[in-house]
């Protein structure tokens, strides 16, 4: 499968999809996909990592499989593991006495495929058809963990003992985020393509807000972004994200607030901070009013 013609092919069917890129952007999610190889995401928190894995998904009509990194992830619940219940029951159903199977043919029929429980990284690799394999938020696992995904990111396949090595007959479009908590070792970033993404700049983010808020007016548009970016120049727990910009934006528009003065700002400030120290700084610090562009 080719997963997208061009870089300019990228652009044009992620921004269809209402995932807006620039060409950086475009130019390697056309290369991971031209080249097979796994794309390694970093940044902050609410960038659009993962919504651009989900992006890839519906540009290509590919399924999305995803792996949600956690403290404690273990092979288990990344790749696999057997269903003792079912083995138990199996075993429990044998005959008994002379007519006992011998232990070798026992082992072998509860090691079978119908015991396997597969899970996200062996489910993308035995996948046939055209799949997007997000493994999201990789540096919230433990280091080891790393280790699991060395195969996949290196051959795209995994081994089972009992079964034996599992290859991918098709190649998953693999994207790897990382909030950049931990510093991810050298042998999974040598396997992958990387790129940073950031927050946009204030004319990217109004047209984002533009294509994601249908409606909303230029000039509260322009105000919010303002506020925004001031938000995010703080040292504050969990800066606003992308997301929340626009989830702004809706409560705006919700509220019929066409003016985002200081009242407008600490009545709504709820929706992009969810901390109560960053409040408080905001409310604090953020002394514009009619400093913002376009108020009156």
């Amino acid at each position: 499968m080719t997963w997208f013609a061009s870089p300019a092919d990228a652009a044009a069917r992620l921004n269809a999809t209402g995932y807006l890129t620039d060409h950086a952007t475009a130019t390697t999610a056309f290369l991971a996909g031209a080249l097979e190889k796994p794309l390694l995401l970093e940044g902050p928190a609410g960038v659009g990592k993962t919504e651009l894995a989900k992006a890839v998904s519906r540009a290509t009509g590919a399924d999305l499989v995803r792996l949600q990194c956690y403290e404690g992830l273990d092979e288990a619940r990344a790749l696999y593991e057997w269903n003792y219940k079912k083995q138990l029951l199996r075993i429990q159903a044998e005959p008994k006495g002379a007519d006992a199977p011998d232990w070798g043919r026992t082992h072998d029929d509860i090691f079978a495929e119908e015991f396997l429980l597969t899970r996200p990284l062996l489910t993308a690799i035995r996948r046939e058809e055209p799949t997007v394999l997000l493994i999201d938020e990789v540096d919230k696992t433990d280091i080891e963990v790393e280790g699991l995904l060395l195969e996949v990111l290196s051959d795209f396949q995994v081994t089972i003992p009992e079964l034996g090595t599992v290859a991918a007959t098709r190649r998953p479009f693999v994207v790897l985020t990382s909030n950049a908590s931990r510093e991810l070792s050298e042998a999974v970033k040598r396997r992958c393509l990387y790129l940073h993404l950031d927050y946009p700049d204030a004319a990217r983010e109004r047209e984002i807000l533009h294509s994601q808020v249908p409606g909303i007016d230029d000039r509260i548009a322009e105000q919010l972004v303002a506020t925004v970016g001031r938000l995010r120049d703080m040292d504050l727990k969990k800066a606003p994200s992308i997301a929340e910009s626009v989830d702004w934006a809706r409560t705006l528009i919700a509220l019929e607030i066409r003016d985002l003065d200081e009242k407008a700002i600490t009545d709504t400030l709820g929706v992009v901070l969810k901390h109560a120290s960053d409040h408080e700084r905001a409310v604090r610090e953020l002394k514009i009013g009619r400093s913002l562009p376009g108020a009156r």
